[in-house]
């Protein structure tokens, strides 16, 4: 985003969303990345850590210039700054989803090769994945993406939820064939189930006479029974944004105090502190 107005205004709302959802300021660090410039200083000194082949083997940056994104340097070294946002932390568990596994494994190889040279500095984190939600599928069946456009926007207009559940893709079964279960329907039915919905969901995909408009018109009334608290708290945050910009003023206070730490740890490792 080139203009500085959207890009305030979207953070502002990014940090709505997750307090919406759940986020407890006071049980959690939360904080906007650009309010720990520490980060960035890691970031570069990282980059002299990580080979340009590492970088270039990155399958989230092939796959984006695939998807026609015009690459700069800020889309080719992202892992360097998701290992800085890492590291900088001492992070040792990190829950990342199955397209982000690379990433951490790229994190642990820069970690590695510093604490090679510099001495054990920085931890070396562990993924935690979730092996029902590792990879959410979007509309289409690709991974679920705003960049691929392929997402259910659950803070939208009822009107556009609904358009959007009812344009998730599907085969050309007939009604009185049993459905693919391997289709991003049935996965995304699934997320909102618990395991004897699921159970129950299976089985109507394997009997005869089941129609797919039904099953997406059950779905978006899960969705809209699943969402609506935190639609309700949504609205009532981007009414009092005073407490979002305190709690990550209080998250960025907490963060600073770590990223001070480490940040000196490491550049007197390095030699280039005095």
């Amino acid at each position: 985003i080139e203009d500085k107005n959207e890009l305030k205004t979207n953070t502002l709302k990014a940090a709505v969303v997750f307090f919406a959802l759940g986020m407890d300021p006071d049980k959690s660090t939360f904080w906007v990345q650009s309010d720990v410039p520490q980060v960035t200083e890691l970031t570069w000194l990282l980059s002299s850590m990580a080979s340009v082949g590492l970088m270039e083997r990155s399958t989230s940056y092939k796959d984006k210039i695939d998807k026609g994104l015009t690459p700069h340097m800020g889309l080719f070294s992202y892992p360097i700054l998701m290992a800085a946002d890492i590291l900088l932390y001492g992070s040792d568990i990190v829950p990342v989803g199955k397209d982000q596994k690379q990433h951490l494994e790229i994190t642990r190889d820069i970690a590695n090769r510093f604490n090679n040279i510099y001495g054990e500095v920085l931890v070396i984190p562990k993924p935690d994945i979730n092996q029902e939600t590792m990879l959410v599928p979007g509309t289409d069946g690709q991974k679920m993406s705003k960049s691929y456009g392929n997402t259910i926007p659950i803070f939208a207009e009822e009107s556009e939820i609904k358009k959007t559940v009812m344009s998730i893709v599907t085969d050309s079964a007939g009604i009185n064939e049993p459905k693919d279960k391997d289709t991003p329907l049935y996965k995304i039915y699934s997320l909102f189930l618990n395991d004897e919905q699921k159970e129950i969901l299976s089985d109507r995909y394997e009997t005869p006479g089941l129609r797919y408009g039904d099953v997406k018109k059950e779905l978006l009334e899960k969705i809209y029974e699943y969402i609506s608290p935190y639609r309700e708290k949504r609205e009532y945050l981007l009414k009092n944004t005073d407490y979002v910009r305190q709690a990550l003023h209080q998250g960025k206070e907490k963060a600073s105090i770590v990223a001070n730490d480490y940040i000196q740890k490491i550049r007197k490792s390095m030699g280039i502190a005095y």
